[in-house]
């Protein structure tokens, strides 16, 4: 027996079959998106530029070696926004929108970079 076309609206479609968002809503989104990265990352920088400044040492103090230690939650803020944002990048390939996705993409590799300049100075 033919199944009516009632019953196939019941289930899902298939990722293969899946229709991707319009190419409008898909540059709104990775506008916005820019925005938002863009506030993000200037706002790493400026805690970096203020935590690096308020941290180094004076040019005429002696040189000793000075260890701390690093909290676990520093190094989860740290490297977990870099994750979050390539996890971004991963979901927005697979919702199909291409722009938003390299605008996500660039994102997670300008946070990749913040945090390898974050650890350098965390561990100095």
């Amino acid at each position: 027996m033919a199944s009516t076309p009632e019953d196939d609206q019941d289930t899902p479609a298939s990722p293969q079959t899946r229709e991707r968002p319009s190419r409008l809503i898909d540059i709104a989104v990775a506008l916005l998106f820019l925005v938002a990265d863009a506030v993000i990352l200037v706002v790493a920088v400026m805690l970096f530029v203020m935590v690096g400044m308020g941290t180094a040492q004076s040019p005429y103090a002696s040189a000793t070696a000075h260890s701390r230690d690093v909290p676990v939650l520093m190094w989860l803020a740290v490297w977990g926004l870099p994750v979050l944002a390539a996890t971004g990048a991963v979901v927005h390939a697979r919702l199909r929108m291409p722009i938003s996705a390299v605008v996500q993409t660039l994102f997670a590799l300008a946070c990749a970079f913040l945090a390898v300049a974050w650890t350098r100075m965390l561990l100095s």
